[in-house]
């Protein structure tokens, strides 16, 4: 395999990003008003891109969930872009990633007066109410990672795009199984944004001649717990017995599902790809558990939605199609249609390869 194989995403980007939050109390705080506060993807008035960023803009990343790898790099991404524009750094967020888990936070950081409000949503409408409530309270919302509607936030930070990850994981699980044989899928939580846009793009994507031979027999959830993934990749194995292999598009998932495989009579025989950190996935890599898998780097991703929720708080963008903006060391991206910035196409991850990256 060579060295790096980028997903082809027509994206425009540089490297990838992370993510963050956090929760103290205080009270009545004051912002400027800048942008829209009104609920909707595109934003009132006009942006000058020539307008400074704001010191000690108050950022907060609220991930799917803390203590998660994947989000724990994000979120310091998140904190190193601050950091750069001399800004003040939270992170909060629930234990579980469940639907309604990451309200009270969003509730509890409009209370205290965030300028910005980062956050990678659990499901795409049961936060929209609380969003919108922290708009009009005068917060910038950047979702990143997972999406919500857009009318409930202003800028989307896309790893990539869903059509890019669905051609690469299907691709790669070809590969390894050799063109044909049943797979399964072991996504995140039923409601995640993300995984569903791309498991559906998936199975579109399974159409297609050259995969005529694979037959996707079904898709299983671990909740982005890794208990519960490490159970469900052994019910793969026990229910399908002619699996010849798995894809996983979560971090906590392929990581759970590696470690089943890799002390089971399944290891090389049963193939398992996805999204996972290299850090994570690198033991399973070097013993012959996993040949590849995919991901952009989360710590840009997390960076890259600070910087936006920057531009957007400082009055340089709006959320507006064709808007621009600088994010200081991955330089300049411009805002799409919805509201939508991509971060870029992500890096496949092999023997070849996975020492160069440590995250």
């Amino acid at each position: 395999m060579s060295t790096y194989r980028r997903l082809r995403a027509g994206a425009t980007a540089l490297t990838l990003a992370a993510l963050l939050l956090g929760a103290t109390a205080c009270g009545g705080t004051t912002r400027e008003n800048s942008g829209d506060d009104s609920g909707g993807a595109q934003a009132s008035g006009a942006a000058d891109p020539d307008a400074r960023l704001r010191e000690g803009l108050k950022i907060a990343f609220l991930p799917k969930q803390v203590n998660n790898p994947y989000f724990t790099t994000s979120d310091n991404g998140g904190k190193e872009a601050v950091t750069e524009i001399k800004g003040e750094f939270k992170e909060v967020g629930p234990s579980e990633a469940s639907a309604s888990s990451q309200v009270s936070y969003i509730n509890t950081l409009s209370q205290q007066g965030m300028d910005v409000i980062v956050t990678s949503a659990n499901d795409p409408n049961a936060i929209c109410g609380a969003l919108n409530q922290a708009k009009a309270a005068g917060a910038k919302i950047v979702t990143f990672d997972s999406d919500t509607k857009p009318e409930c936030r202003q800028i989307f930070v896309n790893q990539v795009t869903a059509e890019g990850i669905a051609e690469n994981q299907v691709k790669l699980v070809s590969q390894q199984i050799g063109g044909e044989g049943e797979i399964a899928i072991l996504s995140a939580t039923a409601n995640a944004t993300n995984q569903n846009a791309w498991i559906a793009l998936m199975k579109e994507e399974l159409k297609k001649p050259e995969y005529s031979k694979i037959k996707l027999v079904t898709v299983a959830y671990g909740n982005d717990d890794d208990q519960k993934s490490f159970q469900e990749m052994q019910g793969l194995l026990q229910s399908y017995p002619n699996l010849k292999g798995v894809i996983s598009p979560t971090t906590v998932g392929v990581a759970a599902a590696a470690r089943y495989l890799s002390g089971s009579q399944y290891k090389g025989k049963v193939k398992l790809t996805g999204l996972g950190t290299p850090n994570q996935m690198r033991e399973y890599v070097k013993d012959g558990t996993v040949d590849a898998f995919a991901l952009w780097n989360p710590a840009d991703l997390g960076y890259l939605a600070a910087y936006a929720g920057a531009a957007l708080a400082s009055g340089q963008i709006t959320g507006a199609e064709n808007d621009k903006f600088k994010a200081g060391r991955l330089g300049e991206f411009t805002v799409g249609k919805d509201g939508v910035v991509v971060l870029g196409p992500p890096t496949v991850f092999d023997k070849s390869n996975i020492d160069q990256f440590q995250f």
